[in-house]
């Protein structure tokens, strides 16, 4: 036989020719015969993937099976072991070729890949999109050809746990320059009943410039300022030293909560909550000529012009509206922190919206529980749900040099050099 040129590429692996698929596909009867284990699908890909094996094994060696020069290479195949993969049509083995010297890796097909735990991954993934059991047993099965008990999907959510609790408690970060506070619900199944149940959530932001969620509190069901305190105390414990900033909206004994444990935290209120709730007492027809005075005070370029033009505000709309514009007075002080501050930290601190973007993405797996039977089993999911958000989170906020180093200035004897 002739030797090919030393300088030719392996050949590129073939798929199943039409025919062959052809033929396939004309013995088919049932649905089970297109993606049952032993299917078409299944049989068709096996083919596929032991021809690219080959030609793994070719480039490897340097000689396409048969060429003479392999008969002196001092290497050469040496028959092929059987292995089994799962494939969208389930489990399915193949045959995988193998050389004399055992030198070969294919890296098509792993070589110890038989025992991964691609099926738990999956049940985990699809578990933390908020499917139900019945979702996921129902999804395995026509994908993948695969039943899987209820007892078992629990019992693999289940090692699930231990990496919530480790997440729960780790040790936090000395100094958090801004924390965001904020809550979300869900109905969670208590002593026979089901309950409207709050969930506590801390954002903050590290002295690299990243986010980072510190943890997920189920409520006890009594006093949410009182059960504030229990988390910042938490935080505390978990070694956080010191907070510049809290970002808050206008739950009641907020602040001190907070400042209860940091004393000397800087409470600012969110503009775009106080907007809303002061917009309650404003009728329709005059909202829009409110909203172009109340403007004025928060888009200010300076305290001293805020104040002015609040006093303005209540000038005009006190006759009509006091209680909107006396829940703006009652407030100045925690709604006006923001103007201490540069323009760059004004817009990480006004509004709480960095907490509720990361809320409505999780209220958006959330949805698909009617309730939780346990405490226990939201935080398993809401921590699931979590990881899937926060590895998209890959770079400090934005200017974060800059703000960072307005930071150091502003707090320049409570922030390390």
């Amino acid at each position: 036989m002739q030797s090919k040129s030393p300088n030719k590429k392996p050949k590129r692996p073939t798929t199943p020719s039409t025919e062959r698929v052809q033929e396939e596909l004309a013995q088919a009867k049932s649905m089970d015969d297109f993606f049952g284990k032993e299917g078409i699908f299944a049989r068709l890909f096996a083919d596929t993937l032991e021809q690219m094996l080959e030609a793994e094994l070719s480039e490897h060696l340097g000689y396409e099976p048969y060429e003479a020069k392999g008969r002196n290479s001092g290497n050469n195949r040496n028959g092929r072991y059987p292995k089994k993969v799962r494939t969208s049509g389930g489990e399915t083995t193949i045959q995988v070729p193998r050389d004399r010297k055992g030198e070969f890796e294919p890296q098509i097909v792993a070589k110890y890949a038989a025992n991964t735990n691609e099926l738990e991954e999956k049940i985990i993934g699809m578990y933390a999109k908020g499917m139900s059991t019945r979702d996921v047993q129902d999804t395995l099965a026509e994908m993948y050809g695969v039943d899987v008990s209820a007892t078992t999907i629990s019992q693999i959510t289940e090692k699930v746990w231990p990496l919530v609790e480790a997440w729960q408690n780790r040790p936090l970060e000395a100094i958090y320059p801004i924390i965001y506070l904020d809550a979300l619900h869900l109905k969670l199944r208590r002593e026979g009943k089901v309950a409207n149940t709050a969930v506590y959530i801390v954002l903050g932001v590290g002295l690299d410039g990243h986010r980072d969620v510190l943890g997920h509190w189920i409520g006890d069901g009594g006093e949410g300022a009182n059960f504030w305190l229990s988390v910042v105390t938490d935080l505390q414990t978990r070694g956080v030293q010191d907070i510049f900033i809290a970002a808050i909206d206008g739950l009641q004994g907020f602040k001190d909560a907070i400042q209860a444990v940091f004393p000397q935290t800087a409470i600012q209120r969110c503009i775009i909550h106080q907007i809303r709730n002061s917009l309650k007492y404003v009728s329709w027809k005059d909202k829009k000529a409110f909203m172009v005075d109340l403007k004025k005070v928060y888009k200010a370029a300076t305290r001293e012009e805020a104040e002015t033009q609040l006093l303005q505000l209540g000038e005009t709309w006190n006759q009509k509206y006091a209680m909107a514009v006396r829940s703006w007075e009652n407030n100045w002080e925690d709604l006006a922190t923001f103007f201490d501050y540069p323009a760059e930290i004004r817009r990480l601190i006004y509004t709480t919206n960095t907490i509720e973007g990361y809320n409505r993405q999780l209220r958006k797996v959330l949805k698909n529980k009617a309730s939780f039977p346990s405490a226990e089993a939201a935080r398993k999911l809401l921590y699931l749900a979590h990881c899937n958000i926060a590895k998209k989170w890959t770079r400090p906020l934005m200017d974060w040099p800059k703000i960072l180093n307005q930071l150091a200035i502003r707090f320049a004897e409570r922030i390390p050099v």
